[in-house]
């Protein structure tokens, strides 16, 4: 079973029903016992991080993340869920769970493209993701594939070798982050169109290592 962890961050029924149009069985929970229990989790979320840690914690769900993480168990964190991974936020001075070493920073005002046309905060809508290195949960998704992205923030890791996959959007930042057996992503997949549900196809078979 995998188990979506519901921790009062939305969007978790959208995520449900991608994966049931895939075929897979999901449940949406806030119980630790069916996080420890599951085969996989999936750590989605949209809000702010100071309410989320807060929440988490308050459910107790925030060890229930690190347990599973430290036994190997496959995790998928999605938007909200990527920033959650990382030691610390700038948004509300925030202390996270610290799954990768790093912190959140808040895109600055005035950024602009290649073009210099000026970029709005939050970064809203299409955006390609190019990896560094190829991993399993990537496996048939194209390189001219583009991903739903909807953050204020955005991750930045202390190692170059948990950042599995970048974006342009005024500054180059890591949109997708690896470490064993967890996988987390700054886009929403279950708003991606197929390349997104690929990567849910794939993360529902992943064995939570380097190979498929």
């Amino acid at each position: 079973m995998i188990a979506i962890i519901d921790y009062k961050a939305g969007n978790l029924t959208s995520v449900q029903r991608a994966l049931q149009s895939l075929g897979w069985e999901s449940v949406i929970t806030r119980d630790v016992s069916e996080v420890i229990e599951a085969e996989r989790i999936i750590f989605p979320g949209v809000g702010a991080a100071g309410q989320a840690m807060a929440d988490l914690k308050k459910l107790g769900l925030d060890q229930a993340l690190i347990k599973s993480y430290h036994e190997g168990k496959p995790i998928l964190g999605i938007c909200l869920g990527t920033q959650i991974i990382m030691k610390w936020s700038e948004e509300n001075d925030t202390q996270c769970l610290g799954l990768i070493q790093g912190e959140v920073r808040r895109f600055q005002d005035g950024l602009s493209d290649e073009r210099d046309r000026k970029l709005k905060v939050p970064h809203m809508g299409w955006n390609g993701v190019t990896l560094k290195t190829q991993h399993p949960l990537f496996e048939g998704v194209g390189p001219e594939s583009e991903f739903y992205f909807v953050h204020a923030y955005y991750p930045v890791s202390e190692s170059p070798d948990t950042v599995l996959g970048e974006t342009d959007y005024g500054i180059r930042f890591a949109s997708v982050l690896n470490s064993k057996n967890l996988v987390a992503v700054q886009f929403h997949l279950e708003k991606s169109g197929r390349p997104g549900l690929k990567i849910l196809s794939n993360f529902c078979q992943w064995s939570g290592t380097d190979h498929a």
